[in-house]
């Protein structure tokens, strides 16, 4: 029977937006909303769900937060993203890794079903994910084996904001998109991912008008409700320019590489 797990790295350290993974949203930690869109996957369990932050005292704070709910945590690298997730990986025997990234609050949990759908719908492929949502909503869905390809040929070392690359853009997998099933899925001017003051503002304002206890929200719900109230898009508008800036020149900075067929292939951001 094929094991399939969530993987999702969280620390505490951020140097935008320290220990963004507990702050408050409508009186909860946001890792507890993350956690409950992954708990709502019909391909998951809490038992499945394995937080993966870092050895680093200051994470600390962290484990008894995450354990409370059901869920893991796996501890190791501090930037080390590959060893990370992969050594968790083999730790929980998952041969299927939905790897959801813990500024996104709101991943869908019908698009992390439909993208793992895919993926165990096709044996030769490695990875899908999610293309076309608003920023922060969509997840990576990974063969093990493929990561485990990744962990054996890659240069170790800093790949903390551009560890999926090695996966997307490498040349080395099998990889195919989840587009949006509905137009009622799609704001291209929507960012649901949390690294600044003003995203958590927008977070808040979000869940204000949409959570109830005990009930998941998904992407329609948000897209419709910023249909209503576009004004919300100016808590944290602006922001995807700088976002993806920052992500170009760390990813660049990291000097990814992997050993390929043909040679050493540098990973570009």
């Amino acid at each position: 029977m094929t094991r399939i797990g969530a993987l999702i790295p969280i620390r505490l350290g951020s140097s935008r937006l320290p220990g963004k993974a507990l702050l408050p949203i409508v009186g909860r930690p946001g890792v507890h909303h993350l956690l409950d869109r992954c708990f709502a996957s019909r391909y998951l369990s809490p038992d499945r769900v394995i937080v993966c932050t870092t050895t680093d005292p200051d994470d600390d704070p962290l484990v008894d937060v995450v354990e409370s709910t059901g869920a893991h945590v796996f501890r190791g690298s501090r930037d080390d993203l590959v060893d990370r997730l992969y050594r968790a990986a083999e730790a929980y025997k998952l041969d299927v890794i939905l790897q959801v990234d813990g500024d996104d609050i709101c991943t869908d949990t019908l698009y992390m079903d439909l993208c793992t759908e895919k993926l165990l719908a096709d044996p030769a492929l490695d990875v899908v994910y999610g293309d076309g949502l608003p920023l922060g909503l969509s997840t990576r869905v990974v063969r093990t084996s493929a990561f485990k390809k990744v962990f054996e040929n890659y240069k170790p070392g800093k790949n903390d904001t551009g560890f999926m690359y090695y996966l997307t853009r490498s040349g080395l997998f099998s990889v195919e998109t989840i587009v949006p099933k509905s137009p009622a899925h799609i704001n291209q001017k929507a960012r649901l991912t949390l690294d600044y003051d003003e995203d958590l503002a927008f977070f808040r304002a979000i869940f204000e008008r949409l959570y109830q206890p005990g009930k998941v929200f998904g992407v329609e719900d948000i897209c419709r409700l910023l249909e209503r109230e576009p004004q919300l898009l100016q808590l944290n508008a602006g922001l995807d320019e700088k976002y993806w800036e920052r992500t170009r020149e760390l990813v660049n900075e990291e000097a990814m590489e992997i050993r390929t067929a043909g040679g050493i292939l540098k990973i570009e951001g």
